[in-house]
């Protein structure tokens, strides 16, 4: 099995494809930049990441996702990788089948792919590939590209 996993920006960001900048081998040439919200976010009484104003600062959560999976202003196509394997693995352990089935987390810098035995020795393997959504056309971007 192979399954695509969308990934959003976090709040104040967007994704932005590739330019012909040269990047390292582990980039996805996704870059991830600060949005002006100044409007959306005055009508909702909180302050834009772009712009704060006073001693408020961008909250410190959304830094999550830049310092986890980003290297610089690109998502990092080796850091998504990792962060998944560590997710499902985590996951796992809270879901009843995991008496039932043993995961294996095989070993992949590009994708997360895992394998699950069941007790009767039936063995599937499933292989996660991230991706981000290009504009609104529903058209996806994997980060393995």
């Amino acid at each position: 099995y192979c399954l695509l996993v969308v990934l959003w920006p976090p709040p104040g960001h967007s994704f932005i494809p590739r330019t012909s900048e040269q990047l390292p081998a582990s980039c996805s040439g996704i870059r991830v930049v600060l949005e002006c919200t100044c409007s959306r976010e005055q009508l909702l009484g909180k302050v834009c990441f772009l712009h704060p104003s006073g001693d408020l600062l961008p909250r410190d959560h959304d830094r999550y996702f830049l310092d986890t999976l980003c290297t610089g202003t690109y998502s990092d196509v080796e850091k998504v990788s990792c962060w998944l394997q560590m997710m499902v693995a985590s996951a796992w352990l809270h879901l009843p089948q995991c008496s039932h089935c043993q995961l294996t987390v095989l070993p992949s810098c590009r994708s997360c792919s895992f394998q699950l035995t069941g007790s009767s020795g039936m063995q599937f393997t499933t292989e996660m590939v991230s991706a981000v959504q290009q504009g609104s056309s529903g058209a996806y971007l994997s980060l393995e590209e």
